[in-house]
């Protein structure tokens, strides 16, 4: 009997040893060791108190009428107000310390400068404008908002396919994947070995032989729990091309708050591949984690494409030292106008250009619905200015509906999700959750003639925070298939009521409540 008791022991001392060494744990620890300094440091200072207490008093009266002045979101504006008033002396100082980040002021000037580079890439055709003002004037209201400010302009001659699941998208990337001659370039927010993963870069490798250039950018976050810390080497040594976007490092700072949440793939400058999936194996549904996982891609052809690849060397370039020559990557255009292909612009959205691109197209596509607009996303947690969009189209008239999952995969947004259902509801905006699993695509489409599919929530952290991506369709046949989509979607779901609302625990409820609190900050 006790030999029989050994390999359990060990087993759980193994356990042990690996949650210690873990990078997460390590990580953490590291972190903690300087909150504790910092903590020390103020009880060291104790006992000159009353000075330090009185002079932070005086700065925080002095931060929240900077932020009161300031152009920031209201929503954001009122929750540094209540931290800094519930805690004069840590609110003001964690403030101060997030706003006054260098790394974060370098990444900005850093892309502020690549932005002016691609500038000259992106110009928008002036006919193609015209032609889209006398079809919609208000797209080609948005066409100029977006051409003008963050230089992405709409196209035509691009076609879009869609993907209604992972395993689709995987199957149409590994064929473009395999006609590639002269580049791929792929980044995405996860990266997980396994069998999609493990397919793909035997594909990668495959066109690394042939002399095809070969580009992999993946989110600093994958290297926490997904990937060992230094595996852009061992691609590299493969003669992939690859590297981190902002690696995670045990040090105190919100440069790493802003993480690379897109999901963009180009081959050859001839096809482009956006949307919620990323390249890890639940989403192809080869990994069980939260139920069925229901996800949506797209793949554009044609001369959208140029902006897709236009947004990846931008990132691409943020840490390299020589910037390349961006002629080659140029998308030749079509003399013809396939008018059944409608107009695609491709977008992307930054933290730091002060330009809520993602948000300011949903909240377009709202406004400017005559009939329906149909959401899915795996969170809801927005602000007043979205809030208040979908109430007044719902009230309008205007059916909307949105699918959410069933079988969340953090349950504290879903508690915080659920605290904006009753007024939405209340509103006439119907809910619906999806009961054989997990929604994660990102799609809003309205009225048969318009869509974005994307990388985009509808959260803070997406719609502020992360760096993202989508492309806004307008009058191309797919729009069409994506509705069909989300109907199939919308007879796996069940509608949530007043009635389901009342029923979640007083714990539900006063989690959701509390954490509405600081949900622009998570």
């Amino acid at each position: 009997m006790e030999i029989r008791n050994i390999q359990p022991v060990k087993k759980a001392k193994k356990g042990i040893l690996n949650i210690v060494f873990s990078r997460v744990f390590i990580l953490v620890t590291l972190v903690m060791i300087q909150l504790f300094v910092f903590g020390a440091t103020i009880t060291y200072l104790k006992d000159y108190a009353t000075y330090i207490y009185g002079g932070f008093l005086v700065l925080s009266v002095i931060v929240v009428i900077h932020i009161m002045n300031n152009a920031s979101n209201s929503d954001f504006k009122l929750t540094w107000i209540l931290l800094i008033m519930a805690t004069p002396i840590l609110g003001t100082a964690f403030y101060v310390f997030v706003k006054t980040q260098p790394g974060t002021s370098y990444l900005e000037k850093r892309l502020s400068d690549l932005q002016k580079t691609i500038k000259p890439y992106m110009l928008q055709d002036a006919q193609v404008l015209e032609d889209i003002r006398t079809s919609k004037p208000a797209n080609a209201n948005l066409v100029s908002y977006l051409t003008n400010k963050v230089s992405y302009p709409v196209y035509r001659n691009s076609s879009v396919m869609y993907f209604a699941s992972g395993e689709e998208k995987f199957e149409e990337l590994k064929k473009q994947l395999r006609n590639a001659s002269d580049y791929i370039f792929m980044e995405y927010f996860i990266v997980e070995k396994g069998i999609m993963w493990g397919e793909i870069l035997d594909i990668l490798k495959e066109k690394v032989w042939q002399g095809v250039d070969v580009r992999v950018m993946y989110d600093g976050t994958c290297s926490l729990y997904l990937l060992p810390y230094h595996y852009e080497k061992e691609l590299r040594r493969a003669g992939i091309k690859c590297k981190q976007f902002s690696p995670v490092r045990p040090v105190l700072s919100s440069y790493q708050n802003n993480r690379d949440h897109r999901k963009i793939c180009v081959i050859d400058g001839k096809v482009a591949f956006t949307g919620g999936i990323n390249l890890a194996d639940e989403y192809i549904n080869r990994k069980k984690r939260f139920g069925h996982w229901k996800d949506t891609a797209i793949m554009v052809e044609g001369e959208a494409v140029q902006s897709f690849a236009m947004m990846f060397l931008q990132l691409w370039n943020v840490s390299e030292k020589r910037l390349e020559n961006f002629d080659k990557y140029m998308v030749p255009k079509s003399s013809e106008w396939k008018r059944e292909l409608g107009y695609v612009l491709p977008y992307a959205d930054s933290p730091f250009d002060k330009k809520n691109v993602g948000e300011q197209i949903y909240l377009h596509i709202l406004n400017h619905a005559k009939k329906y607009v149909h959401i899915m996303t795996p969170y809801l947690i927005i602000d007043d200015d979205m809030m208040s969009t979908l109430i007044y189209a719902a009230e309008c008239g205007i059916e909307v509906i949105i699918i959410m999952p069933h079988i969340p995969d953090k349950w504290y947004a879903f508690a915080l999700a659920k605290t904006y259902y009753k007024r939405l509801i209340e509103a006439g905006v119907q809910i619906y959750e999806y009961t054989p699993g997990f929604v994660h695509a990102k799609v809003f489409v309205s009225d048969n003639d318009t869509a974005t599919v994307g990388t985009v929530n509808l959260d803070y952290r997406s719609l502020y925070h992360h760096f993202e991506c989508g492309a806004f369709i307008y009058n191309n046949g797919v729009v069409w298939e994506i509705e069909q989509d989300f109907q199939n979607t919308l007879q796996k779901c069940q509608k949530v009521t007043l009635r389901d609302l009342k029923k979640r625990s007083i714990l539900q409820k006063i989690c959701g409540k509390v954490l509405r609190l600081v949900a622009p900050l998570m």
